[in-house]
């Protein structure tokens, strides 16, 4: 069914590195979220009132809710389709996450709403008139939530989408609270208990708790997360496999919203090698992660020393130091500069962020350790790089 709609509403499907695509992708979704959430909140709506349940109600606002994200998806799509201009030369990709918080907002606002409303049924508590009719609208919606659930996560997997997953997530969170509301009507009908207040309460609480988790999945990349393993093994992996080059670090990636991606990262090579050629090799590298990967690569060329047995020597001594003070310590850039009486030994370090605090101290350490095993004077010229970019 999902690739039959995909074949049927989105052109170029397969070609899912074109931006295109991936809005077409996510105005499916969209469009058929938006239908079955609506359709589900009017029967919802309807029996809620029939049989006087306030959590078949809490759920037939909660689908609403699920409309209105659509509808705020829908949006936030169209908006990041939108290109580049003066004002914002990295595009408009961020809107989605933008309309993701909207939604968070919205769900949030709902789920007081229908919190406050069960409460006062706690503390007033009301018969349900759970018939079959119900049973059977309450069924219908757990299937077609979970076929939501289905169809959004095969296409979020289809485009990478991680606001599809979260909507596939939500569809199957969706499912279960259904189920926990159509279990309080069951029991009811067969025991004296009114818990139906009880169980929108706690409709309710899932629904702040996934407002919650929508806010802080949408905040995250808008303050600037690190880039995602995935990410940074494909953009490693462009680079690795090239003979010239010999190290990398610094890899930061920024994110401007799905599809717009702009990363740097260094590389080093022998300074020995021609610099035209690895002038060419770099901007086909920058080339290729384009074209194949759809990221703004730009790479900054470090020119190393090789065949230098002291400046071996010492970066295996300093490493071997450092490894011992703790092992995710690593170095880079490193150099040896030559004087009358001592060495400056010039380098960057790489620390995890737990570690940045103790900066000074571990170089210290390194001091200390490399003045006992040497006769000869090594200074230390130390850059301090955060870990989560090497």
């Amino acid at each position: 069914m999902t690739k039959l709609m995909l074949r049927l509403f989105v052109k170029n499907y397969k070609d899912t590195a074109n931006p295109k695509v991936r809005v077409g992708v996510g105005l499916l979704s969209s469009v058929v979220g938006i239908v079955c959430n609506a359709l589900l909140c009017a029967f919802k709506l309807a029996v809620g009132r029939l049989s006087g349940s306030v959590s078949i109600t809490a759920d037939a606002m909660n689908n609403l809710s699920d409309a209105a994200s659509s509808v705020v998806t829908l949006v936030g799509f169209k908006l990041a389709e939108k290109p580049a201009d003066d004002e914002h030369p990295y595009g408009h990709a961020r809107y989605e996450y933008l309309s993701g918080l909207a939604v968070a907002a919205m769900i949030i606002v709902i789920g007081f709403e229908i919190a406050k409303t069960s409460v006062e049924k706690i503390l007033n508590p009301v018969a349900v008139d759970f018939s079959v009719p119900v049973c059977i609208v309450l069924a219908g919606s757990i299937a077609v939530k979970l076929w939501l659930y289905l169809f959004n996560r095969k296409l979020g997997k289809h485009i990478g989408s991680s606001a599809l997953a979260a909507t596939a997530a939500d569809s199957r969170n969706d499912a279960v609270s259904t189920f926990a509301v159509l279990a309080a009507g069951i029991i009811e009908m067969f025991i004296p208990w009114h818990i139906d207040g009880v169980m929108g309460l706690g409709v309710a609480l899932f629904i702040l708790y996934s407002g919650a988790m929508l806010a802080k999945e949408t905040i995250s990349p808008l303050l600037g997360e690190n880039a995602s393993p995935e990410l940074r093994d494909v953009i490693i992996s462009v680079v690795s496999n090239q003979p010239e080059i010999l190290g990398y670090h610094d890899l930061m990636v920024h994110d401007y919203g799905p599809g717009q991606r702009f990363a740097s990262m260094h590389v080093e090579m022998d300074q020995s090698a021609d610099v035209l050629e690895c002038h060419e090799l770099i901007d086909n590298l920058e080339r290729l992660c384009m074209e194949k990967h759809n990221v703004n690569l730009v790479i900054h060329y470090d020119p190393v020393v090789t065949g230098d047995e002291e400046l071996d020597v010492m970066r295996g001594c300093v490493n071997q130091i450092l490894k011992e003070i703790d092992s995710r310590i690593s170095v880079h850039d490193f150099r040896m500069v030559r004087a009358k009486g001592h060495t400056n030994l010039i380098f960057d370090m790489s620390l995890p962020a737990a570690l940045m605090k103790q900066k000074m101290q571990i170089k210290a350490q390194l001091d200390e350790a490399l003045a006992k095993r040497n006769e000869t004077d090594y200074y230390t010229v130390v850059t301090f790089d955060m870990g989560s970019f090497n």
